[in-house]
């Protein structure tokens, strides 16, 4: 559903809608705890080195991790080295990165192993990219091992879209390769792979009786979709969500998951 932006909660104080649905799931019995990071636990930035989650955030879902029967993860586009280096994750917290093309489920795990066509196809996607961002300023590229990124928040605006138009014309009809339009990125992978698989991949792999997602941008709409009755899905802003839920903000995000703690751990006595 698409709730409307003066639905109770988009400000100040989590809503008491809200405050019921989360106090409901908490009772579950097996619960997954899946994130997206970037615009929901951690504010945007220009640059993507430079990302971290709020404290009383990190604090919160570190905490859940040590709960038991409660799995946390979080749930990216970022490639999974990326995701390690900015957002810290707790040692138990399970990790999908590129949307979905990787996957972390403790040591051991494997790594995406591309064949020789997708190795070729991708070093052709990038190239294709390189030409574009050499002549549009304040664009930029970043290599993941499935695919590659177009950045354009530090571009014109203008700029900005004629880059992104003129890389789906030449890439979105080439056949094996995936494009996913995110908040000023355009997401290019020769996997297909989507953030409502890795959460329907973990309800599976962890058990989960209910499963918790939020997210902010128009790629966490996957797994939006992807929740089930008596999971809680949380939209943060005010973009167009199939969530039941809104937060503001990453603060309000803070919010939800002490929440969630508080809730969660009265539930299971942790």
């Amino acid at each position: 559903m698409t709730p409307d932006p003066s639905t109770p909660g988009t400000d100040g104080p989590l809503s008491p809608e809200l405050l019921a649905a989360v106090r409901r799931v908490a009772g579950t019995d097996q619960l997954l705890v899946a994130m997206d990071f970037d615009g929901t636990m951690a504010p945007l930035v220009d640059h993507a080195e430079d990302s971290r989650a709020l404290p009383r955030s990190a604090a919160a879902f570190a905490a859940l991790a040590e709960l038991p029967r409660t799995t946390t993860a979080l749930i990216s586009g970022r490639a999974l080295d990326s995701l390690r280096a900015v957002a810290l994750p707790p040692e138990r917290t399970l990790l999908i990165g590129s949307h979905g093309a990787e996957v972390w489920m403790g040591p051991g795990s494997a790594e995406i192993e591309l064949d020789a066509g997708q190795r070729e196809l991708l070093a052709e996607v990038r190239r294709v990219l390189a030409e574009i961002v050499d002549v549009a300023p304040g664009t930029l590229l970043e290599d993941k091992p499935a695919g590659v990124v177009l950045h354009t928040r530090l571009a014109a605006d203008d700029v900005a879209e004629d880059a992104v138009t003129a890389a789906k014309a030449v890439l979105q009809d080439r056949p094996g390769v995936f494009l996913k339009t995110g908040n000023r990125v355009l997401e290019t992978s020769v996997i297909h792979a989507s953030k409502g698989e890795g959460v329907s991949f973990l309800r599976q792999a962890t058990g989960a009786t209910a499963v918790v997602f939020a997210g902010d941008d128009t790629t966490d709409e996957d797994a939006l979709g992807s929740l089930i009755r008596g999971d809680l899905g949380v939209k943060v802003g005010q973009d167009f969500t199939q969530a039941e839920f809104r937060v503001q903000d990453c603060e309000q995000v803070s919010d939800f998951l002490e929440a969630l703690l508080r809730e969660r751990t009265n539930a299971v006595g942790g």
